[in-house]
């Protein structure tokens, strides 16, 4: 894969992760990812958890607690390593964040600290396996009744974390907008979509987004005189989903996809490839139940 591509790739999946974490409004997530490769044995199957709980302090104050949970399994085709230490890895975060809604305007101030554990546990935890991030945004939202014609939403932000070869912040940047009848749409990273509301139960999207799985290896893999420190795969995908709400809140979703890039890999803590394990582009399905605000 050419230098630029790679560059592209890498910047999209730390952008992912920090959307991920800054703008969802869920409060609890069970879901479950499958990401079968057509073209070779490689397969990563995904669990996760998620759960959010706001706490009102004062008037437009909020302290949000949070906590996420991510188990992946993964199945390898004639790589040339061990992979017994790599059938799973795991991912553990916890979030502490305040919200602050200002009076009289459209404009809600957060920021959020978290630590993660990422590793695939095969011995006592290392400096490698924690992650630390600090996320501040601003959104302006104008989606209540009566606040704009067009209802829409705006979110900006920075993002700091000490996943390895990241040494900078990152922005943050999404909108959303109800711009016809029964149509929406969404511009950003890690997903951009246009929505279709058949009635207050039933929707359907068309969609490009991101995914990305990341974990350290713990004692590392040595390939060709490189040592490897940790297990990613970054997926842009296109494809469409389908939205069932039991309540105006709680709701069960679909999505299938096919990647246009994936670039699954082993790579130091440079960011540098050090093997390559699939690049095939392949069908992707997710598949859900959440409960948000």
């Amino acid at each position: 894969m050419p230098n630029k591509n790679k560059l592209v790739i890498a910047f999209l999946s730390i952008f992912c992760s920090c959307l991920i974490s800054a703008q969802t409004s869920d409060l609890l997530r069970l879901e479950y990812l499958n990401i079968p490769n057509s073209n070779s044995k490689n397969s990563i199957s995904r669990f996760r958890a998620l759960i959010q709980a706001p706490l009102k302090v004062s008037e437009g104050n909020y302290i949000v607690i949070g906590g996420e949970y991510r188990y992946i399994d993964f199945t390898f085709d004639n790589v040339p390593f061990s992979t017994d230490d790599l059938q799973s890895i795991q991912n553990i975060e916890a979030s502490l964040g305040f919200l602050h809604r200002s009076k009289n305007t459209d404009w809600i101030y957060a920021g959020k600290v978290a630590g993660r554990i990422s590793s695939n546990f095969e011995t006592k935890l290392t400096s490698d396996d924690y992650i630390y991030i600090v996320t501040g945004y601003a959104i302006r939202d104008r989606t209540a009744e009566g606040k704009s014609d067009k209802p829409n939403r705006l979110i900006l932000g920075l993002e700091y974390s000490t996943t390895p070869g990241r040494n900078y912040p990152l922005p943050i940047i999404n909108y959303y907008r109800e711009f016809a009848p029964k149509w929406t749409y969404t511009l950003g990273v890690p997903k951009t979509n246009i929505r279709y509301k058949f009635d207050d139960k039933n929707h359907i999207q068309a969609f490009a987004t991101l995914d990305n799985i990341f974990a350290n290896i713990q004692g590392n893999k040595t390939i060709d005189g490189k040592v490897a420190e940790n297990i990613s795969a970054t997926l842009v995908l296109g494809g469409l989903g389908y939205e069932h709400y039991f309540t105006k809140h709680l709701l069960y979703y679909g999505y299938a996809a096919y990647s246009i890039t994936n670039d699954y890999r082993l790579r130091d803590n440079e960011r540098e490839d050090i093997y390559t394990i699939d690049d095939k582009n392949t069908i992707y399905f997710r598949t859900g139940i959440k409960f948000k605000y």
